[in-house]
């Protein structure tokens, strides 16, 4: 028998958001301006991990390693650096660790304070401290004094994210094995990181440590890194990460990590042992649904923990919504900021359009960087959908050739008949920022030919993109084809 998701409408007047992430101060945002009376409960800071430890400091160190890789790669451009003789120059750069940390952290924190800052200036009522739902629609919360209170409301948005998994064969102890929320204590580059898991977070800090300077092995239990991405780029961050010197050890699992006099050491499943100086463990992320009073409530979880929420964000509990990591959806930021701003309006009774996750837009940061929307090449080689396709190389752009960029693609996907773009995906520096004219033309059902018909400047990256559309108005078929 399966639960009905709870159907009822209202306008609250007090809504309760447990949870300072994205999904909870970008709802909070949006309950305020409608004029609702807002009170959010956070335990660690506004803002949440993806503030705090996740997000914003991950893509720093991002953003710093490839400060890196273009002062490293500027002899390319004729430029040197740092006299050392009468004819020989310096280029190698360096990361001053303790400084590079320093930086992120003091960069989250001032994030997460202007956050608070505008959500004060808004009205909303924050309290530091851990929350429980005290059904039907009040919180419990307890302070940081140990004082418990409760917080009245007529709708609560739950909003707790996720911690990182930790394996009981490889626990982190925050100075050599370390979960992806400490790495930041790291005052030195790393010697040797072994980084385990393939995923997102694993291909990103793998990037990331080589940039700056380590050597870095990624252990990956399947044939390819990023196995939930286009095998194309896949298949290219593959080829970048062995031309800047990551190893990647393939088709495995990590048994077991253990501490030794001098680093650390990596048994692998297939049998062999991995040295280094530091392992990050980057195995996925478990929601923080335990003990927040979900059942009393009467709101559903799946089987691995997340709360089960519709389209609108309604979870089976009266009045209850849930958004961000503890929800099943995509473990993004935006989908976590999109879930809570659906559920204030959904609850207030306005126009909403229902979360359509195959408008995602989603992006790896690695160097070169993986963006992605719409339809997949997987759905489309199995038959899902149909669609016409042509994958475009950087390599003949101009404006590539003068960035010295010499690997990437674009990839648009048209449906099959009609010529709507319905998918694409874009590997290159800063592919994040490239994404974006195509996730427009996927959300509002563009043809290929209005793409086409833009205009670009010349030279730009963007440029291939228009490029692309062109070729796909040839490529198009009939729909007798």
């Amino acid at each position: 028998m399966t639960t009905q998701i709870h159907a009822k409408r209202f306008a609250p007047d007090r809504i309760a958001i447990l949870g300072g992430g994205p999904g909870g101060y970008e709802a909070a945002m949006v309950a305020a301006a409608a004029g609702a009376e807002v009170t959010i409960v956070e335990e660690k800071g506004m803002g949440g991990s993806a503030v705090l430890t996740d997000v914003v400091p991950s893509k720093t160190l991002v953003a710093t390693a490839d400060a890196m890789r273009r002062v490293n790669a500027s002899t390319a451009f004729g430029v040197r650096f740092g006299a050392t003789g009468e004819d020989k120059y310096e280029t190698e750069a360096w990361a001053d660790f303790s400084k590079v940390n320093e930086r992120l952290l003091q960069l989250a924190r001032t994030q997460s304070q202007d956050i608070t800052a505008t959500l004060k200036a808004a009205g909303v009522r924050i309290i530091t401290g851990r929350g429980r739902i005290l059904p039907p629609t009040n919180l419990e919360v307890t302070d940081p004094a140990g004082e418990t209170f409760t917080v009245e409301a007529d709708a609560i948005i739950v909003a707790t994210g996720a911690h990182p998994r930790v394996l009981p064969t490889a626990v982190p102890d925050g100075e050599r094995i370390l979960s992806w929320t400490q790495a930041y204590n790291i005052t030195d580059v790393p010697e040797h990181m072994i980084v385990v898991g393939s995923g997102v977070t694993g291909a990103e800090f793998a990037s990331a440590y080589r940039r700056l300077g380590a050597a870095v092995t990624l252990v990956s239990s399947r044939e390819q890194v990023l196995p939930g991405e286009d095998s194309d780029a896949a298949a290219a961050l593959e080829s970048a990460f062995t031309r800047a010197g990551v190893k990647v050890a393939s088709q495995t699992r990590a048994e077991s990590v253990e501490r030794t006099a001098e680093g650390v050491k990596v048994i692998l499943t297939d049998g062999r042992v991995l040295e280094g100086s530091h392992c990050l463990m980057a195995v996925g992320g478990i929601p923080n649904t335990v003990g927040i009073g979900l059942d009393e409530a009467g709101v559903e979880t799946t089987e691995s923990g997340h709360i089960r929420v519709d389209t609108v964000s309604r979870t089976t509990g009266p009045n209850i919504y849930a958004a961000g990591d503890c929800t099943g959806m995509f473990p993004l930021a935006s989908v976590a900021a999109m879930q809570g701003r659906i559920a204030v309006a959904h609850m207030q009774g306005d126009a909403v359009k229902p979360l359509q996750l195959h408008r995602v837009t989603s992006n790896v940061f690695t160097s070169p960087e993986i963006a992605t929307v719409g339809v997949t090449q997987a759905q489309v080689d199995s038959g899902k959908y149909q669609a016409d396709v042509v994958k475009l190389d950087l390599t003949t752009n101009p404006r590539a050739k003068m960035m010295n960029i010499d690997q990437g693609f674009v990839k648009i996907f048209a449906r099959r008949g009609s010529g709507t773009v319905i998918g694409a995906v874009i590997v290159a520096p800063r592919a994040s920022e490239l994404i974006f004219p195509l996730a427009l033309a996927v959300t509002h059902k563009l043809h290929v030919d209005d793409i086409a018909a833009t205009f670009t400047v010349y030279p730009s990256l963007t440029g291939s993109i228009s490029e692309a559309a062109r070729r796909l108005h040839l490529h198009v078929s009939s729909p007798d084809d």
